[in-house]
């Protein structure tokens, strides 16, 4: 039995860690062009310094959950702050792109352990009457850290520079891990897991490497070809998985749990939709309507205000009312929301902006926390660690998704033209495209999302 101020204890914690790995997710877009300048980085370095953590992190949350319920989710909580918090410093010290990328790829593997193991420690400690709030803080601190993340790192490279970004990590980090180490007793394995499926991990990791990284080199005829080997290793994947005893992934946790499947069907679309919306509404809001950065950061910020203050709610309501009910009205909302910004014209008044990104955040906030709370709740025991790395998994994917599609249409509409003044129009015609895509996206994952059926309690 976990005692009230262990709980406590372990939300704290769990929160902290789960702010900083999305925040410097986040707030190294605004920095980009100051580290490309700095280490001087062509415009396909200065992707990887995003990409690297992204795919890395895609590739590694689910078989690290597994890892977690074989050896103990806080062991592998613990050395995840602790790789993430070396990356940071590593990130902060690098003299040079390829060293600032390998650090994003430590930083990558810190921040799977801990997205593995956070969501699916506070579902065991947690009683299902009160597990939704729980994670509903969680998310809440995931979606601060993704939203609050350009403006805070916009604030930061302007008065201290770009390394200040990864440095503000390292104390924090340190003491996050002296913490979980100190005061978060229990470990949290599942005696009854069996061994990891070593091959099953590696053709997941090439499956992730083809798809994900194809997706990025869109439209071009290169593309197809990653895609093509991706979707190979995808295949063998799920044979392997099919005739394995002890499989990485259970894939009957998709073939027999409606619940479980389009939960996270639901997740990677809300995630796909939503994660450029900063990037996009940052370069129409300093390059068409000319605000500065730290007035583009506050506009911004309405977003993650909104998702913070309604993200705990949602998931306290999810404990008494259907999740389905309320993840769908979320999906809902978000699909307004993007559908109002691709209404967004130069003339635009600021009004509208302001509260289509409120919308947004509502939705946010409405979706998540009971879309978690309805998948974590929907496995048994011993799948915990998995379903908690799925959660993560699809929100990286969703995340790299969501940049590729952004880029996809860049690339057609753009092409290689550095962006000036004579090629705004074309901009705005990107940035319109590419929410118009999200929109109808988005009625999908509401379809996905009421699809689900019924969550049931454990």
């Amino acid at each position: 039995m976990t005692s009230r101020a262990e709980k406590r204890n372990l939300i704290v914690v769990a929160s902290v860690a789960s702010f900083l790995v999305p925040y410097t997710v986040s707030s190294i877009a605004v920095a980009l062009p100051a580290i490309g300048e700095d280490l001087g980085l062509d415009a396909v370095s200065m992707g990887w310094v995003t990409s690297a953590y992204l795919l890395t992190a895609a590739i590694c949350i689910l078989p690290f959950g597994k890892l977690a319920d074989i050896h103990g989710r806080k062991r592998l909580f613990l050395l995840g702050n602790i790789l993430f918090t070396a990356g940071s410093l590593f990130a902060a010290l690098a003299w040079s792109g390829p060293v600032l990328i390998a650090a994003r790829v430590v930083q990558g593997l810190g921040g799977s352990l801990v997205f593995a193991t956070s969501i699916a420690i506070v579902t065991a400690v947690f009683s299902p009457g009160e597990r939704g709030r729980a994670i509903g803080i969680i998310t809440a601190t995931i979606y601060a850290g993704l939203s609050i993340g350009p403006f805070l790192g916009g604030i930061l490279t302007q008065h201290l520079g770009w390394p200040s970004i990864f440095l503000v990590n390292v104390p924090i980090g340190i003491l996050v891990t002296l913490a979980t180490a100190a005061r978060i007793p229990g470990e949290w394995a599942d005696e009854g897991s069996r061994g990891f499926d070593a091959r099953g991990a590696l053709l997941y990791g090439f499956a992730l490497i083809g798809v994900l990284y194809g997706l990025t080199l869109l439209p071009a005829t290169g593309a197809f070809l990653w895609l093509a080997a991706g979707f190979l290793f995808l295949y063998w994947f799920v044979r392997w998985e099919r005739l394995h005893p002890a499989p990485m992934l259970d894939l009957g946790l998709f073939r027999n749990n409606t619940v479980f499947l389009f939960s996270n069907i639901a997740s990677l679309i809300n995630y796909a939709v939503v994660f450029a919306v900063s990037f996009l509404m940052s370069l129409y809001l300093q390059f068409n309507r000319g605000f500065d950065p730290q007035t583009a950061g506050i506009v911004l910020v309405s977003m993650p205000v909104v998702q913070m203050v309604v993200s705990p709610l949602s998931g306290h309501f999810s404990d008494s009312i259907e999740p389905r009910v309320l993840a769908t009205a979320g999906m809902a909302c978000t699909t307004a929301g993007l559908g109002m910004m691709a209404l967004v014209s130069g003339t635009t008044p600021l009004s509208f902006i302001l509260a289509g990104l409120v919308v947004l955040g509502l939705g946010y906030g409405l979706f998540a926390p009971p879309n978690t709370n309805a998948i974590m709740s929907s496995v048994e025991v011993r799948d915990l660690g998995v379903a908690s790395a799925m959660v993560s998994t699809m929100r990286a994917i969703g995340q790299m998704v969501s940049m590729a599609i952004a880029m996809m249409v860049f690339s057609i509409i753009l092409g290689s033209k550095t962006i000036s003044p004579l090629v705004y129009p074309e901009l705005q015609q990107a940035i319109t495209l590419a929410f118009s895509l999200f929109f109808l996206i988005g009625l999908v994952g509401i379809w996905c999302s009421y699809a689900r059926g019924r969550a049931r309690s454990t």
